[in-house]
C-alpha cells in the first residue's frame, strides 16, 4: 500500500526538480528521500524519475503517478476539512509572508473575521520582498505569500485578490514637482531616484522598468531599499525621489510627503500564493477557505 507521507515527497522532488531541494523543503535528509523513492520506484516496478547530476525529470510513469498523486492527496485534503469542520474550535498558527501592499487590508479583513469566529486561532506576519517571501515559502517556513505581479508563480498554486497596487513616486510637498497631477517619464529623468532593491534584481519582471522603456539604465538611481519606511527617511530630508506604490506610508495632510501618480497609469495585481500540493493544517486550510468565500 501507498503511504500518504511517500506521496507527498515524490510530489515534492517532482516540483523541486532536484532530491537536495525537496529535502530540504521537507526536512528531511537527502539520503533518507533517496531511499523512500528508490523504495517507490521498486513497489511500483517502473522508474519515475529521468536522473542527472544535478536535476531529476519524471518519466511517463511518473508523470502519471504525478497525476494519480495530486488527486489522493486533493480528496485527501478535503476529507480533513470536512471533519475539520465538525470541531466547536479551530485552533493553530498560519503563517503569512508579504511585501509591503495595500493587499494586507484585504488579508486583515479576514484575520479579524477568523480570530472572532475562531480565538485560539494565531496568525504570524512577516514582511520581506517578493525573493524573500519565496524562500520562506518554499522552506516551509511560511504557509501562504502574497506576490506583486508580474511574479513567478508557476510552481504555485494561487488566487488574485481583489487588490491592486498603483505605482507613483513620493516626494516632500515642498519639492517643486508636488504641484504635478502626473508624474511623466521626462520628469523622472535627472531626478535622483530611490527605488525597490527588488526592482533592481528583476528587471525582466519590474512593471515600472518595461513602463519607463529602453532608457532605464541612464536613470540617476541614487539608492535602494527593501522595505519603503526607511526610504521614507531619505525622501523627507531631501535626498531623493521614491519610485514606489501608493498607500504604505503615510502621505496624508499630516505627512511631509506626498504621493503623485505616473502617467499613464500604472498598476500592480496581487496574488496569495501557496506551494503545489500542500496539506495544509487545520487552521491554514480554514483561512484558505475563508478566504475563498470573500473573493
Amino acid at each position: 500500500m501507498l503511504e500518504f507521507r511517500v506521496l507527498i515527497y515524490f510530489l515534492a522532488i517532482a516540483r523541486e526538480g532536484n532530491i537536495t531541494r525537496a529535502a530540504n523543503t521537507l526536512h528531511v535528509t537527502q539520503p533518507t528521500l533517496s531511499r523512500q523513492i528508490q523504495e517507490l520506484e521498486d513497489r511500483l516496478g517502473h522508474k519515475l524519475f529521468i536522473r542527472s547530476s544535478h536535476s531529476v525529470a519524471l518519466t511517463e510513469e511518473g508523470i502519471l503517478l504525478r497525476k494519480r498523486a495530486e488527486e489522493i492527496l486533493d480528496l485527501v485534503g478535503k476529507t480533513e476539512a470536512e471533519f475539520d469542520n465538525f470541531r466547536s474550535e479551530i485552533t493553530g498558527d498560519v503563517y503569512i509572508g508579504g511585501g509591503e501592499t495595500a493587499a494586507i487590508r484585504f488579508v486583515a479583513d479576514v484575520i479579524n473575521e477568523l480570530i472572532t469566529a475562531y480565538p485560539q486561532m494565531h496568525f504570524h506576519l512577516y514582511s520581506g520582498n517578493a525573493s524573500d517571501v519565496t524562500y520562506r515559502l518554499d522552506k516551509g517556513l511560511i504557509d501562504f505569500g502574497i506576490l506583486i505581479e508580474p511574479a513567478d508563480i508557476s510552481k504555485y498554486d494561487y488566487v488574485r485578490l481583489p487588490s491592486s497596487d498603483r505605482w507613483g513616486v513620493i516626494m516632500r510637498k515642498d519639492d517643486p514637482l508636488a504641484y504635478k497631477k502626473f508624474i511623466e517619464k521626462s520628469d523622472l529623468v535627472d531626478l535622483p531616484l530611490i527605488m525597490s532593491r527588488q526592482a533592481i534584481d528583476a528587471k525582466e519582471d519590474n512593471k515600472f522598468i518595461k513602463w519607463f522603456g529602453d532608457d532605464f539604465e541612464k536613470l540617476n538611481i541614487i539608492a535602494t531599499f527593501n522595505l519603503l519606511f526607511n526610504a521614507a527617511m531619505l525622501a523627507k530630508n531631501g535626498t531623493g525621489y521614491i519610485v514606489s506604490i501608493d498607500n504604505i506610508i503615510n502621505t496624508g495632510d499630516d505627512s511631509d510627503l506626498c504621493f503623485i501618480p505616473l502617467k499613464p497609469e500604472l498598476k500592480s495585481g496581487l496574488v496569495l500564493v501557496w506551494k503545489k500540493y500542500q496539506v495544509f493544517s487545520p487552521a491554514a486550510a480554514t483561512f484558505l477557505q475563508t478566504l475563498k468565500k470573500h473573493l
